[in-house]
């Protein structure tokens, strides 16, 4: 099966490429890259006045599968990312039961291997059942094919025990994914603490919540050697402990979500569920922090938490709707809307952090070549329209989740075509 994808703009952050290139894709992989490709193809794209990407990688999607099959499954979920440009997706632990043996992990991969559309990573828990006593085998999850580890949702909260799986995962090279939240100093908040906090009479939750326990994990992964991988950076002071941890040569990087860097608590409309996220909507100020920690590059990664939940739950507003948003389908145009036409980043730089970067991160760019448009690398590739304005409408996604506050936000940049070792799998 040979595919020509022709006069499409091809942005390669992997080699510095930007230009209008044919990409020759044949039996799964990149054949040629070539200024005007001349073959018989059995598939023809005329990608002109679109983006031709290395395939989107999120290191950071709950698709809830097994347990919460009526929010999302490995199938809906995957679908979801196709048609945001992924194609690969790295599925968080905190399912039922939680993935915390090598046998979950066998049986998580049958389902993938069975439903997905795109590759889905799954990742590993730091605890038995995720509850912070235990110490999962980290060394039988690494075999049985987990990516890296994570209590995502949580910290370990037991720093001894902590301790213990950092050095473990140093010794195993393994990657340590960080949710960083001081469940004692969280009080029951729902929502940032600030103006809109005390305006709608909830419970707030301070920036030291996440601070704390970032400080905590980079000090010990900075001690220990570990490589530490900070998840959904919301403010300004993580931000600016992830920069130190760098500078001082820790093996520590950091993602952003798409709502972290487009909206603050400001635009809370009012006790919506939808805007109801762990960690919450910062202030504009964390905000700006945000955009110019990634401008910087001391924010690596852009990744969605990815989070479906029921229409039923989001319902109760924020005293009752349980945390998180869905990201995948919306996560580029907010890149694009947000990032790019504001001047924070350029399109090279926004598709670095949505694919080069993640893939660097995750070992994929030397394992088989994702994150690149280089000959020979597996044909994971996006095709976008960067011009392309649309109306965000929730009730169109892919996902069963459809709890969103993007919901009929005018957005720029929209993917056209999504393609998993040559195969489209969205268009």
């Amino acid at each position: 099966m040979k595919t020509l994808i022709k006069n499409g703009l091809v942005i390669d952050p992997s080699r510095g490429l930007e230009a209008i290139k044919d990409i020759v894709v044949e039996d799964g992989r990149i054949a040629a890259v070539e200024d005007r490709a001349e073959c018989l193809a059995d598939v023809s794209i005329n990608a002109a006045g679109c983006h031709v990407y290395p395939g989107f990688i999120d290191m950071h999607v709950h698709f809830r599968e097994p347990g919460f099959e009526y929010k999302e499954t490995v199938a809906t979920g995957s679908q979801a990312a196709a048609a945001g440009g992924y194609t690969t997706v790295c599925a968080m632990p905190n399912t039922k039961p939680v993935i915390d043996t090598k046998e979950r992990v066998e049986e998580l991969l049958g389902i993938i291997d069975r439903d997905a559309v795109v590759k889905v990573l799954p990742i590993g828990s730091v605890t038995l059942g995720q509850n912070g006593k235990e110490l999962t085998n980290l060394k039988e999850l690494r075999e049985a094919g987990v990516c890296g580890v994570s209590e995502d949702g949580k910290s370990v909260m037991d720093v001894a025990l902590y301790t213990e799986a950092m050095q473990q995962a140093a010794d195993l090279n393994m990657l340590v994914m960080a949710h960083c939240e001081d469940k004692d100093l969280v009080r029951g908040g729902v929502i940032n603490e600030g103006l809109m906090a005390r305006k709608l009479g909830l419970p707030g939750i301070l920036n030291a919540v996440e601070d704390h326990i970032t400080a905590r994990d980079i000090i010990l992964a900075g001690e220990l050697g570990t490589r530490l991988h900070i998840c959904h950076v919301s403010t300004e002071l993580s931000a600016d402990l992830v920069k130190l941890a760098k500078k001082k040569g820790f093996k520590v990087t950091a993602e952003v979500c798409p709502h972290h860097f487009s909206l603050s608590d400001s635009d809370i409309p009012g006790d919506d569920g939808n805007y109801k996220m762990n960690p919450p909507l910062r202030s504009k100020k964390d905000v700006e922090a945000l955009q110019k920690a990634l401008k910087e590059g001391v924010i690596d990664v852009i990744s969605t938490d990815h989070a479906p939940h029921s229409a039923e739950e989001k319902a109760g507003g924020f005293e009752t709707a349980p945390f998180g948003i869905v990201g995948l389908e919306t996560a580029y145009a907010l890149g694009v809307t947000n990032l790019v036409k504001t001047g924070v980043l350029s399109f090279p730089e926004l598709v670095y952090r949505m694919s080069t970067r993640p893939a660097e991160i995750l070992g994929l760019t030397a394992l088989d070549g994702r994150g690149t448009l280089c000959p020979g690398a597996v044909a994971d590739i996006t095709i976008a329209n960067p011009s392309e304005k649309w109306i965000v409408d929730a009730s169109k996604f892919r996902s069963k989740g459809k709890n969103t506050p993007f919901n009929g936000e005018f957005l720029h940049g929209r993917v056209k075509l999504t393609m998993v070792d040559g195969k489209m799998v969205f268009e």
